[in-house]
């Protein structure tokens, strides 16, 4: 983006002509082959009323794109399209102060709405979805309208280099817009198809390029802290689909053992250079059953360093437990190798830390750390450092 732009988070929705009731906001989420058609058919749209304003879309994932709007006098402060729920009738996007620029703004969003739904309502790929039984792609929900901020670089107000994989394109773009580097995973596609194990690959040969093996020295581009997000739970939540994010979590939860695993590898190849440590948690809760919606109950957290992790569960443990086939989506947990796992567990008593000995929110209520604001997590990490 550049300064004067305005962007949208969006979703390819369903609505209905007549009634303008969004039927759908996820028109589908199996929607990586029709997605990219029609972000290419949108993208450069003019719009008849404002012709120096023009449109420019591109696809995300699953059915989610981003569009940005480019031309002379828009602001972000205007309401959003996006009804939020199902059944709703699409919004109209309206100013939120009383200046020329907003209102200009809101008029332009508008007309972007109404000619891309104008546009969707007959491409051949709604076409062919429709003669299927499918839900059309007949409308794009505009949310979250944003300018690009000028805001401190993440290296300058901490004082240590990040790095992340995160396949979801809201959160790479938060990434980016603090400087953090964004490393692109081989398989990485942030929906229930995601391969998780290249993500964790990725992530650690990130956090050990650059170490000398002798002085502990990172070389000029190394990386001190490395953020690997997993979106899928989330989406089962959405979909309120309690046993596909039970199997998630487990999956998940496969992959973080293969992180530490991998981990340890380094340390240990490094001759002492490298020590790390690893930081879960949840960026918000989403209520499987009942809301399937975002929450804002408190959410677990636990860290660890990777050294302290090997000596109460064991080298031969870890080896045991930590399969070295890919976790790749969907992925289902055997039973013989829950019992594996079962069999060949250690549990000794830990002499640091508490003594939650499982990551769950009500666990997590009886640690040490008690409860405090996300603001409070990277000064957190910032003193395992020191």
């Amino acid at each position: 983006m550049k300064p004067g732009e305005i962007a949208f988070k969006c979703n390819f929705a369903t609505m209905e002509e007549e009634t303008g009731v969004v039927t759908a906001r996820r028109c589908d989420r199996n929607f990586e082959r029709e997605g990219p058609i029609l972000c290419e058919y949108l993208d450069e749209t003019v719009l008849p009323s404002f012709p120096k304003n023009r449109v420019r879309v591109k696809y995300a994932t699953e059915h989610r794109c981003g569009l940005v709007v480019e031309g002379p006098g828009l602001c972000d402060r205007i309401s959003s399209t996006d009804p939020l729920k199902d059944n709703l009738k699409l919004l109209v996007a309206e100013p939120l102060d009383e200046t020329e620029e907003a209102a200009y703004t809101a008029k332009v969003v508008n007309e972007v709405s109404d000619t891309i739904r104008k546009m969707l309502g007959t491409h051949p790929v709604n076409q062919e979805r429709e003669s299927v039984g499918k839900n059309p792609a007949n409308c794009v929900l505009l949310r979250g309208c944003g300018e690009l901020l000028d805001v401190e670089p993440f290296e300058s107000r901490h004082g240590f280099k990040a790095c992340m994989v995160a396949p979801t394109k809201v959160i790479a773009g938060i990434g980016a817009s603090l400087g953090i580097e964004v490393v692109s995973a081989p398989g990485a596609t942030g929906d229930y198809h995601t391969n998780l194990t290249p993500k964790m690959d990725t992530i650690v040969d990130a956090l050990s390029w650059g170490a000398t093996g002798e002085s502990g020295d990172q070389g000029e581009a190394g990386s001190r802290m490395g953020f690997l997000h997993v979106k899928a739970v989330d989406d089962a939540s959405h979909d309120g689909n309690v046993d596909l994010k039970r199997d998630l979590i487990a999956a998940v939860d496969v992959m973080v053992g293969q992180l530490v695993k991998r981990l340890w590898e380094k340390e240990r190849e490094s001759n002492g250079a490298l020590k790390y440590y690893i930081c879960c948690t949840g960026d918000h809760s989403t209520p499987v059953e009942f809301l399937k919606d975002h929450s804002h109950e408190p959410v677990p957290f636990v860290s660890a360093k990777v050294s302290d992790i090997l000596e109460l569960s064991g080298e031969e443990s870890l080896s045991k437990c930590v399969p070295t086939e890919s976790v790749k989506l969907p992925y289902a947990i055997t039973e013989e190798y829950r019992q594996k796992c079962l069999d060949s567990l250690v549990r000794r008593t830990p002499t640091r830390g508490d003594s939650v000995s499982s990551f769950s929110e009500v666990a997590a209520a009886r640690g040490i750390l008690g409860r405090f604001p996300g603001s409070q997590i990277i000064p957190f990490i910032s003193a395992l450092f020191e």
